[in-house]
This record gives structure tokens, sequence and C-alpha cells, in this order.
């Protein structure tokens, strides 16, 4: 089963954030994930949205301990209070 770990978060310039976050100081593929996505709202460029994707909820437990690890030392710089939750993938359907 797919276990999806989302992380929101405000971020004072998206540019300086994307640039982090493309350093992968995480090494998320190293550490389960998948596949990823990075959304933001239409109508807030200053908003990040992560969609990490893992096989087993172990995997993303784990990397969720390591990014709260990782969020202690940037915090206030690249991101602002992030919020995290570990989703269960029941469906998904493209069309």
């Amino acid at each position: 089963m797919t276990h999806i770990l989302r992380i929101e978060h405000p971020v004072p310039d998206f540019g300086g954030w994307k640039k982090a976050f493309d350093s992968d100081p995480a090494r998320r593929q190293a550490s389960g994930v998948r596949r990823y996505r990075v959304i933001r709202p239409v109508d807030d460029s200053k908003f990040a949205i992560v969609d990490l994707e893992f096989e087993s909820r172990a995997e993303a437990d784990s990397f969720l301990g390591k990014l709260k690890g990782l969020w202690s030392r940037v915090e206030g710089s690249v991101m602002n209070s992030p919020q995290a939750r570990i989703f269960e993938l029941e469906s998904a359907i493209e069309y």
C-alpha cells in the first residue's frame, strides 16, 4: 500500500526554498521516497506543499523523523511552521 507524507508550510522565498529542496539534504530516494510532487496554491506564491510517496508506513515515519531534525536547523530561514501528516492511498484513477 502506498503511503504519502504531506508537508505544508509557508516559505519566505519560493525560489530559495526550492533550491534548498532540490539540493536534497534528507536524501529522499535513499530514504525510500518513490515519487514526490511539489505544489503551490495559485493565490499564494509563498506557500509550499510536498507529497512524498513511500511503499510502507515505516519508511514514511522514519523519513518524517529525519525531516523534523532538519527542520529544527532551517526553520525561520527557508521555511516556517511545517505541518506534516501521513496518509494511506485508498484509490487512484487516471483519466
